[in-house]
């Protein structure tokens, strides 16, 4: 342990404001002189205990002293003659750690253990002895916090001990509350430590200790650690704001001007409320000067308003609102949506006479404490708190956040010590979050074996990182089984994988209800958090299984890999090339060879149309469907827009006199007009009968997934319709595009054939070309 070194927070000269208080550093010394005399016992208690059970006994005027007395005579007799780096006597460590704790109002439970946290791993004290003393409770707690030995771990001993106290907090908050006090106070004696050692020690408070003090929602020992690794990583950016701080120190406050009018304001109002003016700690004041460009006295702190009750704080909004110019864009309300830290409060801005802008906190007394002590100030996670003397305010179990079971889950499927520190330094490094709501019910377009949401089609929300992608709500909500998601709409709109989320999302998993599906390289690429990340590696790692689930660089009969196996290849300029391709794709995703019109068709697929006879129906001669107004004219149906009865059409005369036959909406008729060319009047034989065969082109716009080509064209087959050509698009985002140009034998089967084509799993839609092909590229 390292000895006490000179603290490089705000001076004393700062100390004109109400701010966080600073934990007592002469009670502290007190500690130290008292450890000197022994463990002699003054009415009862050991005289270095007394400032402890003072500090104590002011947030829990009964507790129970005596188990304290008790812990800190085998502390004491347990360190006796050992020395810290600083000289001072062992014990003065675990004296410093219960004393924070106990000005944070921690529970007697908490501060024996803090006060036997060091014994088990640097004394003689085993665990077993512990529990046999003080009860298996507090023995969890010491045992959370023991450090693991390098000789057992080696350089993954830190790492293992990290996960170690996240597994123990996973049960047990306070585990991480004694960790993060003795954090503290280790960091405040960091002087005497070599300064390669210094900064090593403070990048891993930086990177994990502050986060977790932040998502526990421990103010007061998160703001003082941010200022003491401040202090050791960037020495000259820290002498330049407290140098601020100073030169700000001896003028005129304006913020006690502005708390004054406020006060004045809330009394004539008849609101009973405390204004205090809450100072900023350094990195704070850093963070606003790297914003502003410059700092002014106002922006050194800020008015907080403390009442008794929630409904007061709404009452002091109005009246500041109403008798204050406020500043809109600032108004938040975490009383009615907390953070995810158990943080309630009002924010808002308000602007003084001179014009300087005052930020504005207004909680009660009750959110004020958990601001500050965050888990520390809901006590012991076991007592009951659904009768009649439940505190307001607190939380039935804070002992599992949404952030800390996430962290848990998948931290169990990472053993290596390297993968798992600094994945967790990832996730803790995302310092905002998120709720994204599921919502209940099949999605449109899925087939009966596809879900939403959870198992079963229920809903709940997810809370995520902020930045989070669809491809983490997927994993967040179904844990590997999200391997088979296809897609999501987002807001009631269809989005890719990749669509950052937001705060207050409405989503739809869309599911796949082949479990064959899985995913591709790229969504690593939209993955944010850990578990997503860690999910898709493994997946993507894994070889060829047993059962025949390809593996991530498998292969298919025509060449194709898993992701692509619908296949950049089949969009080729050679038509025969592309029937090619297109047939053993049909053969890999499992067309049925054993049905004689399903066998014809991949046959066909594969055969140009000169190759021999097929069950195709030739194409109804387009004279037959049709005439023009220009007589004698030979008619052709465009290949662009394949017209059917009963389409409005138009024609254009080409060269040889023939009409080439377009729908109206057809973006060629738009083309042909713009340069001047006359339509030519065409209808249907017959008012428009569909009794004729007819060729049409089909564009299907879906997510990308094994076994899609082959149940497409298993239902083109089963509506009476052969396929003349068909090209698949390579996969863009997880979305995919099939062109079919198709034989039909009645035109009047058109929109039943889509309808049916729509009902595919994973397909989202069914255009005509033309105009529709259109609207399908700016969909892409």
């Amino acid at each position: 342990m390292s000895a006490e070194a000179t603290n490089p927070g705000i001076p004393e000269a700062a100390g004109r404001k109400r701010g966080r208080p600073r934990l007592d550093v002469r009670g502290l010394r007190r500690i130290g002189r008292a450890a000197l005399l022994g463990p002699t016992p003054r009415d009862g208690l050991p005289h270095a205990l007394e400032h402890v059970a003072k500090v104590h006994r002011g947030h829990h005027p009964d507790a129970d002293l005596d188990i304290l007395s008790k812990a800190y005579v085998l502390a004491e007799s347990s360190h006796r003659g050992q020395m810290r780096k600083s000289g001072e006597p062992y014990i003065t460590h675990p004296l410093a750690v219960t004393l924070i704790l106990a000005e944070l109002g921690a529970e007697t439970t908490t501060l024996t253990a803090s006060l036997l946290h060091d014994t088990v791993e640097d004394t003689e004290v085993t665990l077993d002895q512990v529990r046999a003393e003080f009860g298996a409770e507090v023995c969890y707690l010491v045992d959370g916090v023991t450090k693991l030995e390098k000789v057992d771990y080696g350089a993954a001993a830190e790492p293992e001990t990290f996960r170690k106290m996240l597994v123990a907090t996973g049960n047990d908050v306070r585990v991480m509350s004694i960790k993060l006090a003795d954090r503290l106070h280790n960091m405040r004696t960091l002087g005497v430590m070599r300064p390669e050692k210094q900064a090593r020690i403070a990048k891993v408070t930086r990177d994990v200790l502050i986060p977790l003090a932040e998502r526990l929602g421990v103010q007061a020992l998160k703001s003082e650690l941010e200022d003491l690794v401040f202090g050791i990583l960037h020495p000259e950016e820290h002498a330049t704001t407290r140098r601020m701080v100073l030169e700000h120190a001896g003028r005129p406050d304006p913020l006690a001007t502005i708390a004054d009018r406020v006060r004045s304001t809330l009394h004539d109002a008849g609101i009973e409320a405390e204004v205090h003016v809450f100072a900023r700690h350094l990195v704070s004041v850093h963070r606003v000067l790297l914003g502003r460009g410059e700092v002014t006295g106002a922006d050194l702190g800020r008015l907080l308003v403390l009442v008794a009750e929630d409904a007061d704080c709404y009452a002091v909004l109005g009246e500041l609102h109403t008798c204050f110019t406020p500043v809109v864009s600032e108004f938040k309300d975490f009383i009615a949506a907390p953070k995810f830290n158990l943080y309630q409060s009002l924010h808002t801005a308000i602007t003084g006479a001179a014009g300087e802008i005052a930020e504005t906190l207004i909680r009660t007394h009750q959110m004020h404490r958990v601001a500050e002590a965050g888990v520390i100030a809901l006590g012991n996670p076991y007592t009951p708190t659904d009768g009649a003397d439940a505190p307001d305010g607190e939380r039935a179990d804070p002992t599992r956040p949404g952030w800390l079971s996430r962290l848990l889950e998948w931290q169990r499927t990472t053993p290596d010590p390297d993968t798992f520190w600094t994945s967790l330094r990832d996730d803790l490094a995302q310092d905002r979050e998120i709720t994204v709501f599921c919502a209940d019910g099949l999605s449109d377009g899925l087939s009966a074996g596809a879900t939403e949401g959870e198992p079963g089609g229920l809903g709940g929300a997810i809370g995520l990182p902020a930045g989070a992608s669809c491809v983490d709500a997927a994993y967040a909500r179904h844990g590997e089984a999200a391997h088979c998601c296809i897609g999501a709409r987002v807001n009631g709109r269809l989005a890719t994988l990749s669509t950052v989320l937001h705060d207050g999302d409405s989503l739809h998993l869309l599911m796949a209800p082949d479990s064959a599906t899985g995913p591709s390289p790229e969504w690593l690429d939209h993955a944010r958090t850990p578990a997503a990340r860690l999910a898709i590696a493994r997946w993507l790692a894994e070889p060829l299984s047993a059962g025949g689930r390809p593996g991530p660089r498998a292969t298919g009969p025509a060449g194709l890999s898993r992701t692509d196996r619908e296949g950049p290849d089949l969009e080729r300029s050679d038509r025969s090339a592309s029937h090619q391709a297109l047939g053993g794709a049909l053969a890999d995703c499992g067309a049925h060879a054993a049905d004689d019109a399903e066998a014809g068709q991949g046959d066909a697929l594969r055969n140009s149309p000169d190759d021999g006879p097929s069950w195709r129906s030739p194409a109804t001669p387009a004279s037959v469907l049709a005439v023009a107004d220009l007589p004698g004219a030979a008619l052709r149906l465009a290949g662009c827009c394949t017209p059917v009865p009963p389409d409005t059409v138009t024609g254009f005369a080409v060269r040889g006199g023939t009409v080439t036959v377009h729908r109206a909406l057809c973006p060629v008729v738009a083309r042909m007009a713009a340069t001047g060319r006359q339509p030519v009047g065409v209808r249907w034989r017959g008012a428009g009968k569909t009794g004729h065969g007819c060729r049409v082109t089909l564009l299907a716009e879906a997510f990308s997934r094994p076994h899609l080509l082959a149940d497409l064209t298993e239902v083109i087959a089963s509506q009476g319709a052969a396929v003349v050509s068909a090209a698949v698009e390579p996969p863009h985002e997880q979305r995919v595009r099939h062109t079919y140009t198709l034989q039909l034998p009645n035109a009047a089967g058109l929109p039943a054939l889509m309808r049916a084509m729509r009902q595919v799993p994973g397909v989202f839609d069914v255009l005509r070309a033309g105009r529709a092909r259109q609207a399908a590229a700016a969909r892409r």
